[in-house]
Formats: C-alpha cells, sequence, structure tokens
C-alpha cells in the first residue's frame, strides 16, 4: 500500500546525454523538484530509453547532439514510438528547433535555460501538457513559413479553451456548447493542418502549430505554455 503520508508522487525520466556533468546536474535538479521527479534511468546512447527501466519513463530527456551532429533519427524513432520527448541540447539554431518541432517533440530546451526551464518543462510534459521555453517562443515567434492554416474565430477560440482546461468536457462547459461540437472544431482544425502537409495528431504538437504560426500567443493563456490532459 501507498504511505499516506508520502507526498504526491512526481513524475519518471530517463536521461539520454553523453556528458557526465551534465546527467548529474540534471538528476541534482530533479531530485530537489516538487514533486520530486525521479531518474530511473541514464545513458550515453538512445538505446537506454527503449529498454529496461528507461523503457518506462514518462519523460525522455534527449541531448540532441552527439559530436557534432543532431541525431535526428533517434529522436525520430522516440517520438513514434509515442514517446514524450524534452529535447534537452546545447543547439539554438532556428533552424534545428523546428526541425525537432516539427518531428513532433513535447518540447525544445537549450542547456543555458538550465533548471529554471527543464523541471517546469518535465513535470508539464508528464502530466500530458506542453511547455514554452524563452529560446523556444522566440523560434516560434519568428517563424513565418507559408502553410499556415485559416482559422475561424470560433475554432481559435474552441483551441485556446482545450489547451487552457484539462478536458474536452470543461471547454464545453466554459464555452456553453456540446462536447461533440468541441470535438468538430478540433478535429476540424487538425484536418487543415494535414492539408497544409503539417500535421499535428497530438494536443502538444497542437499547440506547437498554434503558436508557431502565430494563431494563438502565450497571452491567450492563463498558464505560460502549459496546455495539459487529452491527446
Amino acid at each position: 500500500m501507498a504511505d499516506p503520508l508520502a507526498g504526491p508522487r512526481g513524475p519518471t525520466v530517463v536521461i539520454v546525454d553523453d556528458h557526465p556533468a551534465i546527467v548529474d546536474g540534471v538528476r541534482g535538479w530533479c531530485a530537489a523538484a516538487d514533486p520530486p521527479i525521479e531518474v530511473v534511468d541514464s545513458g550515453n546512447r538512445p538505446a537506454v530509453a527503449f529498454a529496461g527501466a528507461g523503457a518506462g519513463a514518462d519523460v525522455v530527456v534527449f541531448d540532441l547532439l552527439y559530436g557534432n551532429q543532431p541525431d535526428f533519427s533517434s529522436l525520430r524513432r522516440l517520438v513514434e514510438a509515442g514517446r514524450r520527448v524534452v529535447v534537452y541540447s546545447q543547439e539554438d539554431s532556428a533552424d534545428t528547433v523546428l526541425r525537432c518541432v516539427e518531428l513532433g517533440v513535447a518540447t525544445y530546451l537549450t542547456k543555458f535555460e538550465g533548471d529554471e526551464h527543464l523541471v517546469p518543462a518535465i513535470h508539464a510534459v508528464a502530466a500530458g501538457g506542453t511547455y514554452t521555453g524563452p529560446v523556444l517562443s522566440g523560434v516560434l515567434a519568428g517563424d513565418r513559413r507559408p502553410g499556415r492554416p485559416v482559422l475561424s474565430e470560433r475554432e481559435r477560440e474552441v483551441l485556446i479553451a482545450w489547451f487552457e482546461c484539462e478536458s474536452k468536457q470543461l471547454v464545453a462547459r466554459k464555452l456553453h456548447i456540446s462536447v461533440k461540437t468541441v470535438d468538430t472544431h478540433i478535429e476540424r482544425v487538425r484536418m487543415k493542418y494535414a492539408d497544409t502537409g503539417r500535421p499535428a495528431t497530438s494536443k502538444s504538437a497542437l499547440m506547437i502549430r498554434a503558436l508557431q504560426d502565430g494563431i494563438v500567443d502565450l497571452e491567450d493563456f492563463d498558464d505560460r505554455g502549459d496546455g495539459r490532459g487529452e491527446r
């Protein structure tokens, strides 16, 4: 039985990074977090996230660079396997950040952003939400590539409410519409993104797309960049 006096259980993570000092630092930040974040495994190759304790971790903290080359192939495998990935890298070029976003990572942080952003990002992503740190926010704000879908004002309103709420039932209650209507609007937005060749199959991916395209911005939300709940 669980200890009734124990605090809330925190999320679990596996760290993929080939710098021992970084791994030790992240372990320390996780242990000091509230609630604590349990590091179940770590290693210098992505295989640690696919086997043993790492395979069941809530979040993968992934260092993109090995040597001087970004490992997009392993990142793609993790995302396609349904893993919630926080890229934590020294690389801060817009092209690299955007490519990771296109692959479907939950968020992208640079190592310069430190525990101030990594710890809340892990908590948010483990809860099924998203997190937008300063570097990602700046890259998304500056990206104006073609392929931006046109949403109706009602679709945008439903989208913002969904990013703020934990469930579609709460969105329906907030906007005084049915859950079926909420579903219809969200699926319509997904279809518009799919039609542009930029599918967004999860809630976090859809939020990142909307931020990237300027359809919504951080000021629209009650809580900064933290959409929780359903896919």
